[in-house]
């Protein structure tokens, strides 16, 4: 089975996951892809094949030299994005792609266009598989479980490849923020590993954001509006004014690279109460600390004037991955020549999100994060360039190849 092949099975097996189930997996189908897959790494032939209760899927491939080498892994996740349908997906490869719109739906009008998405013209003369325009397409991360699979099979098929120990492990619910919480590092045993998770051809990312979640419940006092002055408290009214008091200009849709921001993601409610949900996000850990210390200035203020009338509730969610890679920054190194030796240029730069690798290398597997060829993800605009898929997997096998020539280890 090719890695195309391979990818379009795992992209018509539905595993989005659900963010208000507590459970792990936050949605059993999530189980459909990993007995798949833990079914092709018996039959390729690798070891220590184990699908947990949480549906943690872990396996080895054996070492095929004597020489005393760390043990590698690498990383993908099942599910998909709660943000579109991941329900009937129906991927189709587009030949040869020449420049031009890409029609996704003709009845709903869903059109691919370059105007829209320039980054589709870097792949003119390619095959993209595309979605229908009803789902997402799941090369997030699907493309990744793909690109891993292909590399085993690969290097189980040339044995002349020397390498050491390796180990694949595959998560659910790392797109509801999830994927490690039930990971089993000391079973995994890596010396470090590398997600398979990032998304145009060439990016390395070994930095993310600091991140927190805050939730913001208004209680108000509803009154007939005809007899409201001096005694209704429109709950509404004080969601507004606590936006207000954040920076305007310090939102996603106005920051890139290491700016951070304050970001609403839901607000409801009527007169009589009102609740606001923020993700909150820095690079820097000290103006991470300083964007939650404004947030509870901003309550703070509001309950002051309204007879505290505001509830917060803030948690840190991850944290910058920097701090634990960079001492081992040879394993970037590694990622960064394995590109350059397959024809990639690598294009490091930081995570403006979170990956299950920021939380592992809190636990101590540091973990930084490799393209996985897919763009746009996410929506039914979300496409996967073949040849980007098939650089991902050449650099897993390239990484296992270097470690094994690098003097220090032998």
């Amino acid at each position: 089975m090719d890695i195309v092949d391979r990818f379009i099975k795992y992209a018509r097996i539905d595993t989005q996951s659900d963010e208000n189930n507590t459970q792990t997996p936050s949605t059993q189908k999530q189980f459909n892809l990993a007995k798949e897959v833990e079914q092709e790494a018996l039959e390729m032939g690798l070891t220590d094949v184990s699908l947990d209760n949480n549906c943690y899927l872990m396996a080895t491939l054996p070492a095929n030299t004597q020489k005393k080498l760390p043990t590698i892994g690498f990383i993908a996740h099942f599910d998909t994005s709660p943000d579109m349908s991941g329900k009937n997906v129906n991927p189709r490869i587009v030949k040869n792609y020449d420049g031009k719109e890409i029609i996704l739906n003709e009845p709903k009008e869903v059109v691919l266009s370059p105007t829209d998405f320039p980054e589709l013209l870097d792949h003119v003369g390619e095959d993209i598989i595309v979605t229908d325009g009803t789902t997402l397409l799941g090369a997030d991360d699907k493309a990744g479980i793909a690109a891993i699979m292909n590399a085993m099979q690969y290097l189980i098929d040339h044995p002349e490849i020397e390498h050491g120990k390796i180990r694949v492990g595959f998560t659910p619910d790392e797109e509801i923020g999830r994927g490690a919480d039930k990971f089993d590092v000391a079973k995994f045993g890596a010396d470090w590993a590398y997600t398979i998770d990032g998304s145009e051809v060439g990016e390395l990312e070994y930095e993310n954001f600091n991140a927190a979640s805050a939730k913001v419940d208004i209680q108000g006092r509803n009154v007939h509006p005809g007899y409201a002055k001096g005694k209704m408290v429109n709950a509404l009214h004080l969601a507004n004014e606590l936006i207000g008091l954040l920076p305007e200009n310090e939102r996603p849709e106005h920051t890139v690279g290491y700016e951070g921001f304050f970001h609403l993601i839901s607000l409801g409610g009527t007169v009589e109460e009102a609740s606001l949900s923020f993700i909150i996000r820095d690079h820097d850990r000290e103006k991470f600390q300083e964007r939650k210390r404004l947030m509870e200035r901003a309550v703070e203020t509001l309950n002051k004037k309204y007879d505290d009338r505001l509830a917060l509730q803030m948690k840190d969610q991850y944290y910058n991955m920097r701090e634990k890679v960079e001492p081992v920054k040879y394993i970037v190194d590694y990622a960064y020549q394995a590109m350059e030796e397959v024809g990639v240029k690598p294009n490091v730069k930081p995570i403006r999100g979170g990956t299950d690798g920021a939380r592992l290398s809190f636990m101590g597997l540091p973990c930084p994060n490799i393209f996985a060829g897919g763009m746009n993800f996410h929506g039914k605009y979300e496409f996967l360039p073949v040849p980007s898929m098939k650089k991902a997997s050449e650099v897993i096998v390239k990484i296992a190849e270097i470690v094994a020539r690098e003097e220090k280890f032998i």
